[in-house]
């Protein structure tokens, strides 16, 4: 069965990565349609709107601004900034804008994860004298919101569910083509990941903001996500419990990306290291969770995890695959030998999702050209991997400097969106 020594490692390596293409490449056809719903459209739910603001003054008054003007009434939600370790007038511009700030300082524990934690204590508090939420829904500074975001969440949360995620879209892809292609990342985890597994029972992911979730969770089981990625740290705490994520896919925020490449690598690295920090501090227990419960959602959780690790293997066979050619075959490569229908529908769907994504969010010529060179963007995430996992256990929080202010109807004229 084997042709060489290092086949004994090799092939069995080889076919763990080919059933990992398998099962995201299967996954993610299953986000190219939508489930029928009929919504409930009668406002119940009361919500605590969080923004985490660090140094946010450019436009933080922007997005409160825009959750002024939500289509939900205004008595059945609150605005908090949380103006965390701030050394600007972030407090004074939220403050203006029609927000109830909250100060907060220190310097030993400076993350957002930790803001949060801070914030969702004071919420308790407030019960105390009958200020009472049924949910909170949380925004990073740089945001903007469709005027129906909390009339979506308060659907679902009229449904049962407890963690939801909204539709993660750009506030500006088309300032660069470093937005561009971050903006085409995002559309498509929004289909072929948070759409294709709610469609099919599974668990979508936090995204870290346009997050909604219930205070009745929060109390239960607490916060106690502080790390790089305390939205995955906190999906992954809550799927171990049995809570999965839904997927709100008509719940919109749009998220600025950063517009130069140092930008995007800064940020990418803090993603890589923290998701690599929470895989190894979670697959463990969440693989005796899902053997306990019988839940297969909590086992693609792990998967969800393993990505980064996915990504390093396959990296590696791809350098080897290239030794290959120059010093003589020293393992069988599996697929040379696979049957060539599998391999030419994985080639074309390859290609084929992310236009088929474009033409359903609408997206302008310059997405499409954006498109041309997305394979650069996502050929840089591999040494981006590598260093995430040789850090994953610093823990300093990068702050990304956000500048790109605008309201909600500057984003549609200049964007085309309705």
């Amino acid at each position: 069965m084997f042709n060489y020594p290092f086949d004994i490692i090799m092939v069995p390596l080889q076919v763990i990565l080919f059933l990992f293409t398998m099962y995201f490449f299967i996954i993610g056809f299953c986000g190219m349609w939508r489930r029928s719903e009929k919504k409930i459209t009668v406002p119940q739910k009361k919500f605590a709107v969080i923004i985490a603001a660090h140094n946010e003054s450019a436009v933080v008054g922007q997005l409160i601004e825009n959750l002024h003007e939500q289509k939900y009434p205004a008595e059945l939600y609150d605005i908090y900034v949380i103006a965390d370790n701030c050394g600007d007038n972030t407090a004074e511009v939220a403050e203006k804008a029609g927000a109830i700030v909250c100060e907060r300082f220190d310097e030993q524990k400076k993350s957002k994860g930790f803001a949060l934690e801070w914030m969702f204590e004071k919420l308790f508090e407030m019960e105390k004298s009958g200020k009472i939420y049924d949910a909170v829904a949380i925004f990073d500074a740089d945001n903007l919101v469709h005027p129906n975001f909390l009339m979506e969440m308060n659907n679902r949360l009229c449904k049962g569910d407890r963690i939801i995620q909204g539709f993660l879209d750009a506030k500006n892809p088309y300032d660069s083509w470093v937005a561009g292609t971050f903006a085409i990342a995002f559309w498509l985890i929004d289909h072929v990941s948070h759409l294709a597994k709610t469609n099919i029972g599974l668990s979508a992911v936090l995204g870290g903001t346009g997050m909604c979730i219930t205070l009745d969770v929060l109390k239960k089981y607490g916060w106690r996500a502080t790390c790089l990625t305390e939205d995955m740290e906190f999906t992954m705490k809550s799927l171990t419990e049995g809570i999965k994520t839904t997927w709100a896919h008509d719940a919109i925020v749009y998220d600025e990306k950063p517009i130069t490449f140092m930008q995007s690598w800064t940020q990418r690295k803090r993603w890589a290291q923290g998701q690599f920090d929470v895989a190894h501090r979670f697959i463990p227990k969440m693989l005796v969770a899902g053997w306990k419960r019988k839940d297969i959602r909590i086992w693609d959780g792990c998967i969800y995890l393993f990505q980064p690790h996915f990504l390093m293997l396959s990296s590696i066979f791809l350098l080897l695959g290239y030794i290959q050619m120059f010093f003589g075959t020293f393992y069988t490569n599996i697929y040379s030998i696979m049957p060539s229908d599998i391999m030419t529908a994985i080639m074309i769907g390859q290609y084929l999702i992310p236009m088929i994504i474009l033409i359903k969010v609408r997206a302008r010529l310059k997405s499409w050209f954006y498109l041309l060179i997305y394979p650069l963007f996502f050929y840089t995430w591999i040494p981006i991997i590598f260093l995430g996992f040789i850090h994953r256990n610093e823990h300093e929080w990068a702050h990304t400097h956000h500048t790109r202010s605008m309201n909600y109807e500057q984003m549609k004229r200049e964007e085309g969106r309705g």
